[in-house]
This record gives structure tokens, sequence and C-alpha cells, in this order.
């Protein structure tokens, strides 16, 4: 699987995309975060243990386009 870092540190750069208990359709997280774009890593789909949420569409697309704005960079 492809991921992307999700942290509850406050960052300040040009990628990241604020997130809170309003963006999830399901589930939450404990505190507003943050979507790291710029931070991707993958990983075995077995090593991952549940799903903490499901966040909507408009989170969605904006997390991908600013993928795809770091790869066409």
């Amino acid at each position: 699987m492809i991921l992307c870092q999700i942290t509850s540190r406050q960052v300040k750069d040009q990628y990241s995309i604020p997130i809170s208990e309003e963006d999830f359709i399901e589930g939450s997280l404990r505190q507003d975060s943050n979507v790291r774009p710029n931070r991707l890593f993958t990983a075995d789909c077995r090593i991952i243990q549940y799903r903490a949420g499901h966040l909507n569409d408009q989170v969605l697309n904006a997390v991908i386009d600013r993928i795809i704005g770091i790869l066409k960079d």
C-alpha cells in the first residue's frame, strides 16, 4: 500500500493539509492533525491493524491534487 503521513504536530509547510473531526465520513482522530502529502511511504497491507477513519471526498481530493502537484514539480 502507498500511505501518506498524518501527524498531530502543527506543521507549517506549503504541502500540509489540516484535518479535523468534521473532515471524516467515518471514524476520527483524537485531535486536529495534518496530512503530509510530501511524506509518502509504502507498507505491506498485512501490517495494518485497523483503519482510524475515512476522509471525505473534498479532503481526499485535496491530498491527491497536492501529491500530483508535487510529482509534477
